[in-house]
């Protein structure tokens, strides 16, 4: 797996709405906040166009915007507006023998799932569970998040998620476990399988996070991963924000259905990390080499020759 070229200051990003839309005005000032963190800014023009009242444009028009800042050599990374819907349309409309010899930064989360699975499995290269700009960081974009965000995108030789302040990782089965980190979105990864960009766990360590789900949809997705053998094949599980989610007056909770989905399978799995519909929000990198210790209950993403940056 391939480290794209860190990112510094004055750098040009370019924005993308892979999903959902914004207003024209929520536009500029996911403009200002990117120029106030440093960066010149290359925007999308379909941000606020509106398909179907949801979307950001028909498919082809959000993956020619994002071909485009991949090939565009003037941008450096690629941070995604927000999620939403419709990412999977736009799969079969992007370049994939281009951008896998344009490497870049690429930020996101949720919808954005889809896009970690293909740039990940498909063409070689880490890209970043975190923060998305309307989402995240025009109203709260708090310091934990942002040293994470800015530590993930410029580490050098291993990147380590610290715990916010009263946000221990717990842990659910003890052991450790290193391999390749992927996942992402609960409802997302499920909805992989059987398509051409299926979720691979073969050794890997899989990261699960999700929003407004009620407990047996939670309950029928993690089954439905155990079944396609995802849980069977995975090194070990991390399990990150389950936000909102309507728990209803069971006495279950994701932790909970994840030990007995995996209840004869001697793997480590560590929750409360930070990542996903919530804050703090801290950067993860997808595809990235993950050890995950219970012992000294660190999580960690060295960066060596088995991940060689370009």
């Amino acid at each position: 797996m391939i480290y794209p070229k860190r990112i510094k200051a004055g750098d040009t990003v370019g924005l993308v709405a892979t999903s959902s839309p914004v207003s024209e005005e929520r536009v500029q000032q996911c403009r200002n906040v990117l120029e106030q963190l440093g960066f010149k800014v290359k925007a999308a023009d379909n941000l606020h166009v509106s398909k179907g009242g949801y979307m950001a444009g028909e498919e082809t028009l959000r993956a020619k915007w994002i071909n485009r800042m991949f090939e565009d050599d003037e941008v450096s990374a690629i941070f995604c507006l927000r999620g939403g819907d419709g990412a999977n349309r736009i799969l079969e409309y992007l370049d994939l023998d281009m951008i896998k010899k344009h490497p870049k930064i690429f930020v996101g989360y949720s919808d954005v799932t889809s896009l970690h699975l293909l740039f990940n499995q498909e063409c070689g290269f880490v890209t970043y569970h975190g923060p998305m700009v309307s989402s995240n960081m025009v109203e709260h974009f708090d310091q934990e998040s942002k040293l994470a965000f800015f530590e993930a995108l410029s580490a050098e030789d291993c990147y380590t998620y610290k715990a916010p302040e009263g946000l221990p990782i717990g842990v659910a089965r003890p052991g450790r476990a290193s391999g390749i980190l992927t996942g992402g979105n609960l409802a997302v990864m499920c909805a992989s399988i059987g398509t051409p960009c299926e979720m691979d766990t073969k050794g890997k360590i899989l990261f699960i996070e999700e929003l407004c789900e009620h407990i047996g949809n939670l309950d029928r997705y993690i089954y439905q991963l155990r079944n396609a053998g995802k849980l069977r094949d995975a090194a070990g599980i991390l399990i990150g924000h389950i936000t909102d989610c309507n728990l209803d007056e069971r006495d279950y909770d994701v932790v909970r259905v994840i030990m007995e989905a995996t209840a004869e399978l001697d793997i480590p799995i560590m929750y409360n990390i930070q990542s996903g519909h919530g804050f703090p929000m801290i950067t993860l990198p997808m595809g990235g080499m993950c050890v995950m210790d219970t012992d000294t209950n660190q999580l960690f993403f060295p960066i060596g020759e088995n991940n060689p940056k370009i």
